[in-house]
């Protein structure tokens, strides 16, 4: 039987030398057949394995040390070893990954690789994290057809094969994923991946062979809480414990966007004049908006913590575990009063139109539909109270103001509609002499 190599340690393999004459020369440091540590004549070390594959001698490089150390380059060699004993060449192997890669390289960026690079540069310009999470699974779950196509391949059959299938279903996602693809193709474009037209684009391009979004189906707006439904609805909410719960009442006397409720802090809100001003930063239109509270409101607000909780970066509506408040669990709160309803043999909270359970954003349009049907109120007074832009932009910059007072007046009749309370009214009284 051959000799067995003494087994080195870590230190007589790092004192190891070149011996001063010849060529390179090797040592055996024991722990696995056939492995060496070759040294060059001006000391550089590098390791070897001697290996019989088949009926050809290979000496297959395993790094150079000290890069590779004793216990990474024995656990290489073992690895090699077992190749060998299940009939593969590592040197062959090797040329096949380099190969492979080279073919790859050369194929160019691929869309799903490209979605990485593109959202790491852009996701910081969306306002919240729901968009940037929306973007992702939008592109993740639908671009399945062209996610390893190369970006410098894809044509608009492909992104065609892409939309397809949830175009007639889903439109509105479609639309959307048809126009984010466009801007991931116009990055890899910018970016030299690609080259001519980009094949998501839609006019004069798929607006030829797909048929208009407006045409295959109508915006599916939010499903809103029948009016005469309101009170109804408000005093089973008030009947309800927990924060998401405290969060849905304020968000309906409000008429605020869930988003913005949840992410609303201290800081945010003036008690004293009653005013809670949400910055450009969390706003869908990206310019502040003031939001006069009632005295309903602010009872909410200063039920939720205590005076020397109220830190001004802290969250008014917080999460059980700490942190924001979830989408879900405002909407949650909404779902179990529909189940419950419907549990004790009532109506529910439908949308008159459509007969859907109503939704926290849908409380929005409750409230516009209140204005127009049961009110004077100005039109442009309850959209300015949604954050919507009004009139033109010659309009907006001459209208300095927010009528915020008004706007009060308004909110707190609204307050009284939520309540069930009729409005005072003022009598006239006649003076007999």
């Amino acid at each position: 039987m051959p000799k067995r190599a003494k087994e080195m340690s870590a230190l007589e393999v790092r004192n190891l030398k070149h011996p001063g004459t010849g060529g390179n020369v090797t040592f055996a440091v024991g722990g696995v057949s056939g492995l060496l540590l070759q040294i060059t004549p001006n000391d550089a070390k590098s390791w070897l394995l001697r290996a019989v594959v088949g009926t050809r001698r290979r000496e297959i490089g395993l790094g150079a040390f000290p890069d590779v150390p004793l216990a990474a380059a024995r656990e290489k060699a073992r690895e090699a070893r077992d190749k060998i004993e299940r009939g593969i060449d590592p040197i062959e192997a090797r040329k096949a990954a380099r190969a492979a890669l080279s073919v790859a390289q050369h194929r160019g960026l691929i869309f799903r690789k490209a979605v990485d690079r593109y959202l790491a540069d852009k996701l910081t310009e969306f306002k919240n994290e729901k968009h940037r999470k929306q973007w992702r699974a939008t592109l993740d779950a639908y671009t399945v057809p062209i996610g390893d196509m190369p970006v410098s391949q894809i044509a608009v059959q492909d992104v065609q094969r892409a939309l397809a299938p949830i175009w007639t279903t889903k439109t509105e996602t479609a639309s959307r994923l048809r126009g984010r693809i466009e801007r991931v193709l116009a990055w890899a474009t910018v970016q030299g991946h690609r080259t001519g037209d980009n094949p998501a684009r839609w006019k004069g391009n798929l607006d030829a062979i797909l048929p208009k979004p407006g045409k295959v189906a109508k915006a599916d707006n939010h499903p809103a809480l029948a009016l005469d439904d309101v009170a109804r609805w408000f005093a089973d909410l008030r009947l309800r414990d927990g924060t998401g719960a405290r969060a849905l009442e304020f968000l309906a006397m409000t008429a605020a966007r869930s988003g913005e409720v949840r992410g609303a802090t201290w800081g945010e809100v003036d008690l004293d004049s009653g005013i809670w001003t949400v910055p450009a930063a969390r706003m869908k239109a990206g310019r502040e908006h003031r939001v006069p509270l009632t005295a309903e409101a602010l009872a909410v607000l200063e039920a939720m913590a205590p005076k020397d909780e109220r830190r001004i970066d802290a969250y008014i509506f917080v999460a059980p575990k700490g942190g924001q408040l979830s989408d879900m669990t405002v909407s949650a709160v909404m779902r179990r009063m529909q189940e419950a309803a419907i549990g004790a043999g009532r109506r529910g909270y439908l949308d008159a139109r459509n007969k859907r359970p109503a939704v926290p954003h849908g409380l929005r349009s409750t409230f516009r539909d209140w204005v127009a049907e049961r009110t004077e109120y100005p039109r442009e007074m309850a959209e300015i109270a949604l954050a919507h832009n009004v009139g033109s932009e010659v309009e907006r910059a001459y209208r300095r103001g927010d009528i915020i007072e008004k706007r009060r007046a308004m909110m707190a009749a609204w307050g009284r509609f939520l309540r069930s309370e009729v409005a005072p009214k003022v009598v006239k009284l006649e003076v007999r002499a």
